[in-house]
């Protein structure tokens, strides 16, 4: 149990029976009237965003949650398959489960699982990766890096804008939460 007047942002609590992960917090003491923390939290498995209000002092389940590192191995069907790093299980992950930076997922990629109580919550992509440019136009002599941008087909099959002077078979450092190019590895 986890008093109100200790939330902190990234701190993950249980209501109603599932996780949520505190986003923004503030304690309010009225003129007139007891202290309140007014709570920002999201939901760890929808994302759905709610506000909640406590009264200062009350207590509520913290979450405990279990961080694994997993290494991908393959993909069967429309499942991706990691392997536990600790115990070297097989465990299919569903694209879903992951989001839109799945794209990313190369062979041997280890990514953190975090799970709750057994049940796997979600799944933590590094927030960089150097992936290899399997196709794109060819850069000519005089492309500069302030000149523009082409699209291009990385490995896993994820495109991303390119400077121009990017040619096929360059390995290329990605940010996988904008889908941006960072820089050539």
């Amino acid at each position: 149990m986890i008093s109100t007047n200790d939330f902190r942002t990234g701190l993950t609590i249980e209501l109603e029976g599932t996780v949520w992960r505190v986003v923004e917090f503030l304690h309010v003491k009225p003129g007139k009237g007891s202290a309140f923390v007014r709570t920002k939290l999201r939901h760890v498995q929808s994302g759905n965003v709610v506000e909640r209000t406590f009264r200062a002092g009350e207590t509520v389940p913290q979450a405990t949650l279990e961080k694994r590192t997993m290494q991908y191995i393959y993909q069967q069907g429309e499942e991706l398959v990691f392997m536990d790093m600790e115990s070297f299980e097989e465990v299919p992950i569903s694209p879903k489960q992951i989001g839109d930076r799945a794209k990313y997922i190369s062979e041997g990629m280890e990514v953190g699982a975090i799970y709750w109580e057994g049940n796997l919550l979600e799944v933590e992509i590094p927030n960089t990766v150097v992936l290899e440019v399997t196709d794109t136009d060819p850069g000519v002599k005089g492309d500069t890096a302030t000149g523009g941008s082409k699209p291009a087909t990385v490995e896993t099959g994820a495109q991303v804008m390119v400077p121009l002077f990017i040619s096929v078979g360059e390995r290329i450092k990605i940010d996988t939460r904008n889908d941006t190019y960072v820089g050539r590895e």
